[in-house]
């Protein structure tokens, strides 16, 4: 073998460029031709001075036995020749077998020959270990919901195609920065052998300006995924689920104009924020998703995020009390959607005689009570939880025993010679102290005793005193408003209990997905990371849909876990003629690995099995 460079041109642009190219020698018909090999493209790191050696490195790693010593190169020369084997093997004439899958020979389609090798078995190599689980029904998702088709589409060229679906993958397989996701592709992953893509060839830049590509049609995109979605699982648009939640950067992030400081909801409220609103149909199914600075008020955002949904008329919309102000609701209503809300404060109320009770997922018994508001246009559903009741009683109880014991020690410093007695500054300190205490204070009439003149306190009194409708008279009762006034009880508290699955989809986004931290400073790149994140959510919601429907419930994680144990590699042999059979497959899929792909109805042995002699 030998490198050759061969000067070609654009003849579009008229450029003119070198490129240059593996070749061998091989007499045909009397004739000494020069095959091409592989294709070494116009960008080739090695110095015209190791060539020799490269070429013998990647004869020897071919035909082991046809060098009896290693050869001594550089590790720069090491991986170069590891990597150009590996293309060789991968891209190898596929190889059909009648063990791929369980699938080979059903529906009368032929089975190929088996092919039989006199091989050295004490000489077998095993190399190149690549994951290819999760990359196998990644890509099956992304084409499923018509990401690749809506990508060609949109004329989004080859590099940028793998670099989106490498981004993607990497967030569903291994979540990190895009550096991290890179690193991964060239190191670990077989998802350049399923796109035929080479990534050890990729700059990293191309990761960050995939998700400047995503952006620029993040609109078109957004609105594809779902269309799909809908269609192929005949979702129904009844419901909308609204819901916002922030996360941090590493760094200042000073150049992005939404890095905010604001109440983190990760409590990394030293860090710089954005927000992120997602609008969800009541399958799961991202509709919508926008980034907002990290310091937004909540209730401000949800027209922007409704408007032009195309939502049918009457939709009903859930969100929790964050935002369901009064200024929302009435805008909900002018528009023509329904709610169904968490009741921002209000006065609680509960009565057990007119109550209907349910049985929930936890096998808890649920208490409902519906009140018809007095104009008769808004319903409010009144539900009473004993598991809540007990976690409220001890969260009161707590506060009220800290609350006494502030007074008390106030108390107690009046018996003390040196302690503050001041009626002005005592009332102050009452004040902190209520301030403290907000939940319990308000149950307690406290009174300051004075001497004749007022100005000296000599005693603290203090009673407990319920409030009416709070949660020291009714612990555990929460209300749902709604201008839905046909459903019944079970029905409206069920629909509303979808807002926990919202919950849970930030949860994955940030646990799972890899949401948080973000390390981007740019305002463009850092959005980017979450869409791309939104994006794999897509994927995986698609994934668990098509499971769940199968009788498989696992988490992502857990589905990545049993999705991570399969593997590509390649297994070398000596002939017994001199030569070399290199045999590139995956391992054969273990029981629960198998069950996901007969699930999805995909093959068992993503890539195929590809063979080289040599």
């Amino acid at each position: 073998m030998f490198i050759r460079q061969t000067r070609t041109g654009n003849k579009a642009t008229g450029e003119s460029y070198v490129t240059y190219r593996l070749v061998r020698t091989e007499r045909i018909g009397g004739k000494v031709r020069q095959i091409t090999v592989l294709n070494l493209g116009r960008h080739f790191p090695i110095k015209q001075e190791d060539w020799p050696i490269l070429c013998s490195r990647i004869e020897q790693l071919l035909n082991p036995q046809a060098l009896l010593l290693p050869l001594q190169c550089s590790e720069h020369v090491e991986r170069a020749a590891q990597r150009y084997h590996a293309q060789l093997v991968a891209r190898a004439p596929v190889v059909a077998s009648a063990t791929e899958g369980g699938t080979a020979g059903l529906a009368g389609k032929p089975c190929s020959p088996a092919d039989f090798q006199e091989v050295d078995v004490d000489s077998l190599q095993m190399t190149q270990p690549r994951s290819v689980g999760v990359e196998h029904v990644g890509l099956h998702a992304a084409n499923e919901l018509g990401l690749i088709e809506t990508l060609n589409e949109l004329g989004v060229n080859g590099v940028m195609r793998a670099s989106i679906l490498g981004n993607l993958i990497g967030r569903m397989g291994q979540p990190g920065s895009e550096l991290a996701t890179w690193s991964w592709l060239q190191r670990q992953s077989a998802l350049g052998e399923l796109i035929d893509v080479d990534f050890l060839s990729m700059w990293h830049m191309s990761l960050y300006r995939a998700s400047d590509v995503l952006m620029k049609h993040r609109e078109v995109i957004e609105t594809r995924l779902f269309s799909t979605a809908r269609t192929l699982f005949d979702l129904q648009e009844t419901v909308t689920l609204y819901d916002l939640s922030n996360t941090y950067f590493e760094g200042e992030a000073k150049g992005n104009g939404k890095a905010r400081r604001g109440r983190s909801k990760e409590r990394r409220s030293d860090c710089p924020l954005v927000t992120l609103g997602l609008v969800l149909d009541g399958s799961g199914f991202v509709r919508r998703s926008q980034t907002f600075a990290g310091n937004v008020s909540e209730p401000g955002t949800l027209a922007s995020m409704l408007a032009g949904l195309g939502t049918p008329a009457g939709a009903l919309v859930v969100m929790d009390a964050g935002i369901a102000t009064e200024t929302n609701v009435a805008w909900l209503v002018e528009h023509g959607y329904r709610y169904l809300v968490v009741r921002r404060g209000g006065v609680r109320q509960f009565d057990e005689t007119r109550a209907v009770t349910i049985e929930t997922a936890g096998e808890e018994w649920l208490h409902l009570q519906k009140e018809l508001s007095p104009d008769g246009q808004e319903l409010c559903l009144y539900c009473h939880s004993p598991s809540r009741q007990l976690k409220e009683e001890a969260m009161l109880a707590q506060s009220c025993g800290r609350f006494e014991a502030g007074l008390q020690q106030m108390s107690a410093g009046l018996q003390k010679p040196r302690s503050e007695k001041n009626h002005d500054k005592l009332l102050e300190r009452l004040g902190r102290l209520k301030q403290k205490n907000r939940g319990a204070s308000q149950h307690y009439q406290v009174h300051l005793v004075t001497e004749e003149s007022g100005k000296t306190v000599t005693a603290i009194t203090w009673q407990k005193v319920p409030v009416p409708g709070t949660m020291a008279t009714h612990p555990g009762v929460y209300c749902l408003r709604t201008n839905e006034l046909a459903w019944d009880e079970e029905k409206l508290w069920r629909t509303y209990t979808m807002l926990t699955d919202l919950e849970s989809v930030f949860r994955s986004l940030k646990s799972e997905l890899g949401l948080r931290p973000i390390h981007h400073h740019k305002e463009l790149r850092s959005d980017g990371h979450l869409f791309i994140t939104v994006i794999a959510y897509q994927c995986v919601q698609f994934l668990r849909v098509k499971l769940k429907a199968a009788g498989i419930t696992d988490s992502w994680a857990t589905l990545r876990d049993t999705l991570s144990v399969q593997r590509r590699v390649t297994a070398t042999f000596n002939q017994r003629d001199g030569r070399s059979l290199h045999v590139r497959k995956a391992t054969v899929a273990e029981p629960d690995l198998l069950a996901i792909y007969r699930a999805l109805g995909i093959t068992a042995a993503p890539g195929g099995t590809r063979k080289l002699i040599s």
